[in-house]
């Protein structure tokens, strides 16, 4: 059996933290952010968390589990 290859897109847009959840940036944070308002862009730059139902199809394409 051949190894499990890691989707190089998710690559680049997940990191696993120290606990093992996984990590994401937020959308609508690249353009078109005049008539968003300062408060909503701040928030918009931290980090989240992937949702329980997604995170096991993050981790397969992350080829974890």
């Amino acid at each position: 059996m051949p190894k499990m290859k890691s989707n190089s897109s998710a690559k680049k847009r997940f990191s696993v933290t120290g606990t093992g959840k996984i990590k994401r940036k937020h959308a609508f944070k690249s353009h078109i952010l005049t008539k968003k308002s300062t408060k909503r862009k701040r928030a918009l730059t931290n980090p989240a968390i992937v949702n329980k139902a997604d995170e096991f199809r993050v981790k397969r394409m992350l080829a974890i589990a």
